[in-house]
């Protein structure tokens, strides 16, 4: 138990604040919509997803001499399309006609979008991808060994949203018990979160349910070439053809081939679907708008469908507000355990009880007069 203590403490107090950051990050991405409905015109305007306003709009979008890479179309929470270019730091907010009504060619311009940035990649790329994935296994590790070294100090127990005092012993008291509390949703909250960063992680978890090479295989696209991308496409019939083959879906995503002989690429989000841009795909000939390929989602292995749960669970994209508030209840947590973690650590890195300095008292002879020192002859 001591050697499960010390290790507790020194891996908090080197990777606490690092966790403190991304469930901080964590639990303002989680309010990213109603941010967007508050600060960009038409983010309050309500989802439009006839086949005539999808068509007029992509036909504007993907006419511009300035052509983005895709488009994700706008949500019942917030009205916006996004387009993102081929230029990584650059992107715009469209309305729903296909009218830009906010660019920006550096990330920092948004902050919704360095927010995801940093969350999601540490500002490095795949290296902060994989970074923060290894931080969510460190995470659960301190879930467990946390819940271990609070079990015999389990009838202390007090439900506290904040230490009774800020001394270190109170501190290690409430930081044991908050854990405690909010141990379900960090479990979710770290997991979902390692998995969608590590590939290995992911697949470990879900390959009880289904093999690896049996999902690569199934999320694969069509091997069909596609002919040179048409000017005058006609968007209605693809996304009527879509939405044909898919009824009751809702389109989410539109890509255009990236290159010479690639396809369109359309994703939909079923009514059972949690993802919030679902995972059906369409796929069509950009020369003439011929369907040439579909994947219902509905049908994808088991292993799968688990791993397409890791998002909207992640970040608080089924439940409604009421799942909202529970995860940003586990990002404040997760920030106030690190936080306070780092702080009572390096306060004291040894764990050890300070002991106070008793006070010297000098004696001073009777009558208040000063002793002369003793000759050195």
């Amino acid at each position: 138990m001591k050697t499960l203590r010390l290790l507790h403490r020194w891996a908090g107090g080197l990777i606490g604040l690092l966790l403190a950051l991304l469930g901080l990050t964590g639990t303002l991405l989680v309010h990213e919509d109603a941010w967007l409905r508050a600060t960009v015109p038409h983010a309050t305007d309500a989802q439009r997803q006839d086949t005539a306003t999808l068509a007029a709009t992509l036909t504007r979008v993907f006419s511009a001499e300035d052509r983005p890479r895709s488009i994700v179309l706008a949500t019942a929470e917030q009205g916006l399309n996004r387009l993102s270019y081929k230029a990584e730091q650059q992107g715009a907010y469209a309305d729903q006609d296909g009218r830009i009504v906010l660019g920006w060619t550096s990330i920092w311009a948004r902050p919704e979008v360095w927010l995801f940035v940093f969350h999601h990649y540490l500002f490095a790329g795949d290296v902060g991808k994989v970074i923060t994935g290894v931080a969510g296994l460190v995470g659960l590790g301190f879930v467990v060994t946390g819940l271990i070294l609070w079990w015999p100090t389990r009838r202390m127990f007090h439900a506290r949203a904040w230490p009774r005092l800020m001394k270190r012993a109170a501190i290690v008291h409430h930081h044991r018990d908050l854990g405690v509390l909010v141990a379900p949703l960090l479990i979710v909250s770290l997991t979902t979160g390692a998995a969608m960063n590590l590939k290995w992680f992911s697949q470990a978890l879900r390959a009880p349910f289904t093999p690896p090479s049996v999902m690569q295989q199934a999320s694969a696209p069509p091997r069909i070439e596609g002919g040179e991308f048409a000017e005058d496409l006609d968007w209605a019939k693809v996304i009527g053809a879509a939405k044909a083959r898919y009824p009751g879906a809702e389109v989410r995503i539109v890509t255009p081939p990236a290159k010479a002989g690639g396809l369109i690429s359309i994703r939909l989000r079923q009514q059972a679907e949690w993802l919030p841009n679902g995972r059906t795909m369409a796929w069509f000939d950009p020369a003439d708008g011929r369907m040439v390929a579909t994947r219902d989602a509905q049908t994808l292995p088991l292993g799968s469908r688990i791993a397409n749960a890791d998002f909207p669970l992640h970040a608080a994209k089924v439940g409604g507000l009421p799942y909202r508030l529970v995860m940003t209840v586990c990002g404040l947590a997760l920030t106030l355990l690190g936080t306070l973690a780092v702080v009572t650590f390096w306060g004291n890195p040894s764990g050890l009880p300070k002991r106070k300095k008793k006070a010297v008292k000098k004696m001073r002879p009777a009558g208040g007069e000063t002793p002369v020192p003793a000759s050195r002859a």
